[in-house]
């Protein structure tokens, strides 16, 4: 028999209707399990549960939070070979990237339990006499969180770690090609200790779920990581109900490698930016903007890697690129390989399907030579697929590095102190890489970018107070 995943509400375990069955990219002859969806009712329901349970949390001591935190923490770090075995079959990710993320979802919870202790506040001289000021944080509410497929597990944990940090309860809806990973951590968190509805769990798909949690009357804030397009959706709808938003909504990232860089690490910080999880990262270097005196050497140097990449079924121990997630992404990914190729870019590497052996959404990495205004250039692909633009030199090639309706994450390979310093400074983007791939970041600072990257307060680290908290300030008379 096959697992067939639940959501969790209230409490209790919500078989849901309309069961589906939950596709294993690497081989589509065996399933990972199966799963039925809520409706808008029981997604409400949830909202209301999350709304009952809020007060008594909030009340609860810093200790008692820090406690469940802890043991959530410990369970997966404990499992992580098992989450992360179950991540790579349900979202194609290379085993030892998969176990890594269930690695990484556990030290998550582990670092808030130890931030529900420090939770700051000030204690400040009024300018009148006789007057004292404290200023302190108190939990937002009821938070609405909406998660992508592509990191299942550790995306989850640093929304849900920090809102229970802080007080709030929290309605979960994750990405409906991912529900294993979700009931795995939610079965985890059912089990720590949290009072009924303090945590919920519904599956179903954006349309009806996500909508369901947006329009609930006990909603405080949203937080959501994914599309462009569904982000400033709900962008305008949070505006209109006056609630808290946090958003993550991708990145067309550039890494400029100099003539001066060490070739070898250039190298592999595009291949691992650009095609490692197969490109499913938002953080992912999918423009590679390279100074001219090196662009023929840094295409070789990269093609020879790509030559050497076994694509192959994610739980395979020689796999180095997985599958594409789903049907859907492959179609996108080859639909833009042919945009490419139609507006003049050239394919100098991939962009093929390919058939290791197992039935699956298998796609051979993509890069191109492109120039700066071809569509693979400018808009966000999120699969195996990279392009590498010239510049003659470093000014030029910031300024197309800034030239992006995004601003996520940005790279560069030097070994100018100059430049590096220079980069950080003017690189637009939230998060700036020096000799580093683009995506890799640590779990206790902030994460998020600017333009059309992120909107509302960063996510991770101690930054995450500012979306999960709301400030009083507090005047008393002697």
């Amino acid at each position: 028999m096959i697992e067939t995943f639940q959501s969790y509400i209230a409490g209790e375990w919500v078989a849901g209707s309309n069961i589906t069955i939950d596709e294993n990219p690497s081989d589509l002859d065996s399933p990972v399990g199966e799963f039925g969806v809520v409706d808008a009712q029981r997604t409400h329901d949830a909202v209301g549960a999350a709304q009952k349970a809020q007060l008594g949390w909030a009340a609860t001591t810093p200790q008692q939070r820090a406690d469940v935190l802890d043991a959530i923490g410990s369970e997966i770090l404990a499992r992580k070979a098992e989450l992360g075995r179950l991540l790579a079959m349900e979202e194609g990710k290379p085993l030892p990237e998969s176990i890594g993320e269930a690695a990484r979802a556990g030290q998550i919870f582990k670092f808030f339990a130890g931030e529900a202790l420090r939770i700051p506040g000030e204690c400040l001289a009024s300018t009148r006499p006789g007057v004292g000021i404290e200023i302190t944080r108190e939990p937002v509410g009821v938070v609405g969180i909406i998660a992508p497929w592509n990191f299942p597990l550790a995306i989850p944990a640093w929304k849900i770690a920090p809102a229970l940090a802080y007080g709030n309860t929290v309605v979960f809806k994750p990405a409906e090609s991912v529900p294993g990973c979700a009931w795995a951590l939610a079965e985890i968190i059912s089990r720590s200790g949290l009072p009924d509805g303090a945590f919920n769990l519904v599956i179903g798909s954006g349309q009806t779920v996500g909508q369901a949690i947006l329009d609930a009357p006990g909603l405080d804030a949203l937080s959501f990581t994914g599309s462009v397009a569904t982000g400033n959706q709900l962008l305008r709808s949070a505006a209109a109900r006056g609630l808290k938003i946090q958003l993550e909504m991708g990145g067309k990232n550039p890494l400029i490698v100099l003539a001066d860089a060490d070739m070898d690490k250039a190298v592999q910080c595009a291949l691992n930016g650009a095609y490692f999880s197969t490109g499913q990262r938002c953080t992912a270097s999918s423009r590679l903007i390279v100074e001219s005196a090196v662009h023929d050497e840094f295409v070789e140097r990269l093609q020879r890697k790509l030559a050497a990449l076994k694509v192959g079924p994610a739980v395979a121990e020689d796999t180095d690129i997985g599958p594409v997630a789903s049907q859907q992404q492959l179609d996108q990914d080859l639909s833009y390989i042919q945009i490419g190729k139609d507006e003049g870019a050239s394919l100098l590497w991939g962009g093929e399907r390919l058939d290791p052996g197992p039935r699956g959404y298998y796609l051979q990495p993509a890069l191109f030579a492109a120039e700066p205004g071809h569509r693979i250039a400018t808009e966000e692909i999120f699969g195996p697929v990279a392009c590498v633009i010239p510049a003659a030199d470093y000014d030029q090639a910031l300024a197309l590095a800034n030239d992006t309706q995004f601003g996520l994450c940005a790279g560069i390979c030097t070994t100018s102190l100059k430049h590096a310093i220079h980069f950080k400074r003017h690189a637009q983007a939230g998060m700036v890489m020096v000799n580093l791939p683009t995506a890799g970041v640590d779990p206790h600072v902030a994460f998020g970018g600017r333009k059309g990257s992120s909107y509302g307060a960063r996510e991770q680290g101690r930054y995450a107070a500012e979306f999960y908290t709301t400030v009083k300030t507090a005047y008393t008379a002697a």
